[in-house]
């Protein structure tokens, strides 16, 4: 398969993270985490757009507030966070708390990581301890679906990195990695409830640790690796990997589809222990001959 990557202007990071493509706007969202800033790259101009997240040290995640136009669900350490921004300024401030996981003082050094949200808008993301030397020792972790009018929910307890998240919804099925295990695993999934339950590997690798997920409209699921410049394409249901994307840097952290057609894969990336350039771009993958599904806004 002949497929095209290219950096997006303006789009550099220290840990891209979390791209979210907004059809409404036509812009795609993402965080650069350890320097608490959001980013926007707008489609129709060409152009990134950055804001430092006041008063925060982290912005794991970014997810749209349904009906709320300029207001995103960002994850601020162990608090999802509403956070104000017109997409344009060089500044974005938390509005208010909206949820806090883990307030004890064992739990210091997490912080909350990768979060979207499923297709009827409950948003899920999930905790992983934060000290580079031991970031796969600890399984302090926890996987949560915060919504609407109901207390937190617990997803998973026992996890190293809680990381990539996607559905399926016509097959019921959600998708999570914990990047501690090296794997990624499918779940029955319970669209009215919320319920995630059976889970099953159907993604492994020995070395590459396996980051951020997304899906495409055939089923098929995309995962980021940040030890090994390749973004897999893989049928979940068979574990078969279809495809591997090339990567020119080491540290692929996540993926989105989005574009007028929603056929333009955007990866992230990082370039954290000083990896050489092009590390911690965004890119985007034309010409891969599929379609990815409309990403859900956050009802919370």
């Amino acid at each position: 398969m002949s497929y095209k990557i290219e950096a997006l202007p303006g789009a550099g990071t220290l840990i891209g993270e979390g791209p979210h493509w907004d059809v409404e706007t036509q812009s795609l969202y993402m965080v650069d985490i350890d320097v608490a800033r959001l980013l926007r790259y707008d489609y129709k101009e060409n152009k990134t757009y950055t804001a430092v997240l006041e008063g925060e040290q982290y912005a794991s995640f970014i997810v749209p507030v349904e009906g709320e136009s300029g207001k995103f669900a960002v994850g601020c350490d162990r608090r999802v966070a509403i956070v104000a921004w017109d997409g344009v300024s060089p500044t974005a401030k938390v509005e208010r708390v909206a949820y806090e996981v883990q307030p004890g003082e064992e739990f210091t050094l997490n912080r909350l990581n990768d979060g979207k949200a499923d297709p009827r808008g409950r948003l899920f993301a999930g905790t992983m301890y934060n000290d580079q030397k031991d970031i796969l020792k600890y399984r302090k972790g926890e996987l949560y679906n915060f919504e609407k009018g109901k207390p937190i929910a617990l997803i998973k307890s026992d996890v190293g990195i809680s990381n990539g998240l996607t559905w399926n919804e016509k097959k019921s099925k959600f998708y999570f990695i914990d990047s501690a295990d090296f794997d990624a695993k499918e779940y029955d999934y319970n669209l009215d409830t919320g319920v995630a339950s059976n889970p099953r590997v159907f993604f492994k690798h020995a070395t590459h640790l396996p980051d951020g997920m997304t899906i495409d409209a055939d089923g098929n699921v995309y995962i980021a690796t940040f030890t090994g410049h390749t973004v897999y394409k893989v049928n979940p249901s068979t574990s078969e990997i279809l495809l591997e994307i090339k990567f020119p840097c080491k540290q692929i952290t996540s993926a989105a589809f989005g574009g007028p057609n929603l056929d333009i894969l955007y990866v992230t990336s990082s370039r954290l222990n000083d990896q050489p350039a092009p590390a911690g771009e965004t890119f985007k993958v034309t010409g891969l001959g599929v379609k990815g599904l409309p990403m859900t806004k956050t009802r919370i």
